[in-house]
């Protein structure tokens, strides 16, 4: 149903916030989540081209001390206002896991938090990076925050009530011809060499920023008329981002057309389609 629908619609002490809120409203966790997302920026920014510490995670990523301090951060604020919420954040993994009340599955919220996505731009001073915080209730995203601190834009999206840039409406723009869509392209070397010639013999140009979240918000407001990536996302790379993608208007699926979205999905497993529905299923036949 969730699927369909994103493919047919075209700094004061915080306090704790009272659980009134409905499906249809969660103005409260927005207004929440984009301060803790303002207030990592803001540590960002300040310690910008100033790191003391670089640890490589992996043979191609890297963790910094901003990413643990941006992500303490963004916790405790969200923490204090809602202090029953669990988190699934990119660096401490899972916390603060409360057991909702039996059968109550709207009360199973989860708040997913990359507190530094494009961490590798952002050691090397290219500026292209952002903090990307989503709330699931029920299974589902309900709340999308990225705040770009470098160009201090955030993106937002609510479940239904379409996305905003700065808290103005955007929307998609879908271009008429395949042939004038610009892509954010990222496709692995193995198995995946004759489906990007494909693609990139049917669309105007690709691009690749080194920040998913950011890419992928970008179709909220047609800066990309899509976003591909084969692989290698995880929960926070995508919760908040697809959640304002798909509520500009965009189709997003898996890159097999299924669900984009689930709480089973391994880390690093996940590749993501979104464009305009009128170039989704084309970009799907090219991919498959």
């Amino acid at each position: 149903m969730a699927l369909m629908e994103g493919c047919r619609r075209s700094h004061p002490t915080i306090r704790p916030v009272p659980r009134t809120h409905t499906a249809a409203n969660h103005d409260d966790e927005l207004s929440i989540a984009s301060e803790a997302a303002r207030r990592a920026g803001r540590l960002q920014m300040e310690r910008y081209e100033r790191l003391e510490r670089i640890v490589h995670k992996t043979e191609h990523d890297v963790v910094t001390e901003v990413d643990d301090m941006s992500e303490e951060l963004i916790i405790s604020t969200i923490r204090q206002a809602f202090p029953r919420d669990a988190f699934l954040a990119e660096e401490s993994g899972t916390s603060h896991v409360v057991a909702p009340a039996e059968g109550d599955v709207d009360e199973q919220r989860l708040w997913i938090i990359d507190p530094l996505d494009g961490t590798v731009n952002y050691a090397n001073g290219i500026p292209i990076f952002c903090v990307s915080i989503g709330l699931v209730a029920g299974g589902r995203p309900v709340v999308g925050v990225v705040y770009d601190p470098v160009r201090d834009e955030l993106f937002s999206a609510q479940t239904g009530r379409g996305a905003r840039l700065d808290g103005q409406p955007i929307r998609h723009p879908a271009k008429e011809k395949m042939s004038d869509l610009v892509l954010s392209l990222a496709l692995s070397r193995r198995g995946w060499a004759e489906r990007e010639r494909r693609v990139r013999r049917r669309i105007r140009v690709s691009r690749v920023m080194g920040s998913a979240a950011l890419a992928l918000a970008y179709v909220a407001n047609g800066r990309f008329d899509g976003f591909v990536q084969s692989g290698g996302l995880s929960l926070w790379d995508i919760c908040a981002a697809g959640l304002i993608a798909q509520e500009g208007g965009a189709c997003v699926t898996t890159l097999a057309g299924g669900e984009w979205f689930g709480l089973s999905m391994a880390d690093k497993s996940i590749g993501l389609l979104a464009a305009a529905p009128v170039h989704h299923k084309k970009l799907l036949e090219l991919l498959a």
